[in-house]
């Protein structure tokens, strides 16, 4: 069989045989693109939750405000493996978009090719090469399966206490900054009180009046 006979007809390959073709699995790489997307807004939320909950416990509750930092490490720490993923994802989407590309380019580069065999009966060469060396063994078997699905990581839960502990320092000198601002303001200057004076009612007047003009005509030398 030829060479191109075993690239393009003769006997079917791998979807002869029950396998995914090129579009159902760029679908479904789609569909986890899609999935892991919904994940990130969601921890993207529950970080910025945990922030605030952070904040309000900071001055009033410092082992509530340590467990959401916590929190909010370890949904960072998850979101971080989702960029790794989706990273992985993306490009093995478009390596398979690209290869399906070739694979048509290359059905109809097979047509081509059979009218240059029938030209060039004679033509050989090691079946080229073995088709390239079976194109470079499968592009060195994909990139070693892009690196490993770019390294798994680890599920340890390990934190620093300084740093949690210098966030949280951070966070409760910003809610006495606020505090400090909501009380503080103009000093009012208090006005000075006015001596309350009880003045004598009219009647009152006029006795007093009586009584020293009746004392100085009984004595004319005095002062009163």
């Amino acid at each position: 069989m030829s060479v191109f006979g075993k690239l393009f007809g003769a006997g079917g390959g791998k979807a002869g045989k029950g396998g995914p073709t090129p579009q159902e699995a760029i679908q479904r790489l789609r569909d986890t693109e899609e999935m892991l997307s919904k994940k990130q807004e969601f921890l993207e939320k529950k970080i910025e939750q945990e922030l605030t909950a952070a904040k309000k416990h900071g001055t009033k509750n410092k082992r509530a405000a340590l467990q959401a930092l916590k929190r909010k490490k370890r949904y960072e720490k998850q979101l971080a493996q989702i960029d790794g993923t989706l990273s992985t994802i993306e490009f093995q989407r478009e390596a398979l978009e690209n290869a399906n590309t070739n694979t048509e380019v290359l059905k109809n580069m097979g047509y081509a090719a059979k009218a240059m065999k029938a030209a060039h009966d004679n033509m050989d060469i090691d079946k080229v090469d073995e088709l390239m060396q079976d194109i470079a063994d499968q592009q060195e078997l994909a990139e070693e399966i892009s690196t490993a699905i770019s390294k798994p990581v680890g599920f340890g839960e390990e934190f620093d206490e300084d740093e949690l502990m210098a966030e949280l320092e951070e966070l409760e000198q910003e809610e006495l900054d606020k505090n400090l601002l909501e009380i503080s303001g103009p000093e009012t200057v208090p006005l000075p009180s006015v001596p309350s004076i009880s003045l004598p009612s009219k009647p009152e007047l006029l006795e007093k009046v009586k009584q020293l003009d009746l004392a100085r005509r009984k004595n004319p030398g005095s002062r009163v």
